[in-house]
């Protein structure tokens, strides 16, 4: 036990002191910023073809995921999933979609706010996907198969994937994890929808949520199924309110509690955060003349210099690499890789079924 332990705390301290992937990633997308677009790179037939071609030949696979990978699995903020959850929100306050709500509680009471948050997170980052997808992306690349291919040592059996791959997303829906994804080859750089962090700024921690979220969906009313899964009561009656001795505090020092989600710079970056950023540009580094395949699923214009744009670079500094791009609506590339560019304008689950 103590030869694991002192192991694996070596493994952590050589990664914390690595490079950050994050910020390196984000330099190389400003280098693409002014790269001339296309949109054209044959018939959704022969990319599928090509792109299968890829993901079978490939010596590694680095996938970046947006938010219409998510979309796709069918995790959407408005219709029929907000109107489960938030009927009573929605008649009440006159908001019609989760994204609008978020901001809107922000100027309620705090016991009304984090009722509203609690259905919020744990209908996504607590409840599966709707819709396969990360199921079938996961059986592309992972699968676990005797392998050759480890991401770091340990003093135990390794089981790879069957492809050397990983994964940026700036998701913050734990759907990769969910789906089996090693976690040790995801990297959530937005944050995560089941942590809190202190509103104090001396204290650099995260905090899981997931027993808060529980207790708070059952003292509004929510009853679980044989599935274990939190529905409305046949009543249909739910209190907009949590007991004010639940709403979260910091276990530290009792300080108000906000999401771990960046949206400016007091987001928290814990070790695990940082863990993840070193093992992506690890990866980067150790597969940066190689065959790559980089497959960016559901990518949009919010924050293209965190996958798109670095995709981009990379692609055009190696000529070995490949880029590729599944998107509804949004599926293009710069001229300087259209030889080695495949865009696939559609419904990206409709896309990996065809694949598979």
């Amino acid at each position: 036990m103590f030869l694991k332990m002192k192991t694996n705390s070596i493994t952590k301290d050589y990664f914390l002191k690595k490079s950050d992937g994050y910020r390196e990633t984000i330099q190389r997308g400003m280098r693409a910023m002014s790269y001339r677009i296309i949109s054209e790179t044959g018939s959704r037939e022969d990319n599928i073809k090509r792109l299968k071609k890829e993901i079978e030949t490939a010596d590694a696979i680095i996938i970046g995921a947006g938010a219409g990978l998510s979309t796709s699995a069918g995790f959407t903020y408005s219709g029929e999933r907000f109107k489960k959850y938030f009927f009573d929100f929605e008649k009440e306050y006159g908001f019609h979609d989760m994204y609008s709500g978020g901001f809107y509680v922000m100027d309620l009471e705090p016991e009304v706010s984090w009722a509203y948050w609690a259905r919020n997170i744990y209908i996504n980052r607590y409840n599966k996907a709707p819709k396969p997808v990360y199921d079938m992306l996961y059986d592309l690349v992972d699968g676990r198969v005797a392998a050759d291919s480890v991401i770091e040592k340990k003093d135990e059996p390794v089981v790879a994937p069957k492809k050397d791959y990983f994964v940026i997303t700036t998701n913050v829906d734990h759907q990769f994890q969910r789906a089996g994804f090693d976690k040790r080859r995801l990297f959530y750089t937005q944050g995560d929808y089941g942590l809190f962090q202190s509103v104090n700024p001396k204290l650099k921690k995260t905090y899981d949520n997931e027993e808060w979220v529980m207790k708070a969906m059952e003292s509004q009313g929510f009853v679980k199924d044989e599935n274990g899964v939190f529905q409305v009561p046949e009543d249909g009656k739910l209190s907009m309110r949590i007991p004010t001795e639940l709403i979260p505090k910091c276990p530290d020092d009792r300080s108000d509690v906000t999401m771990n989600l960046r949206a400016d710079d007091t987001f928290v970056e814990d070790e695990g955060w940082k863990l993840a950023s070193s093992r992506y540009s690890d990866f980067l580094r150790r597969h940066e003349d190689m065959h790559v395949l980089y497959l960016e699923l559901g990518v949009g214009a919010n924050t293209p210099v965190i996958i798109k744009y670095p995709f981009w670079q990379m692609t055009a500094a190696n000529s070995n690499a490949v880029y590729a791009c599944i998107n509804y609506g949004e599926a293009f590339a710069p001229e300087i890789i259209k030889e080695r560019a495949i865009c696939i304008d559609g419904d990206i689950g409709k896309t990996l079924n065809d694949i598979v």
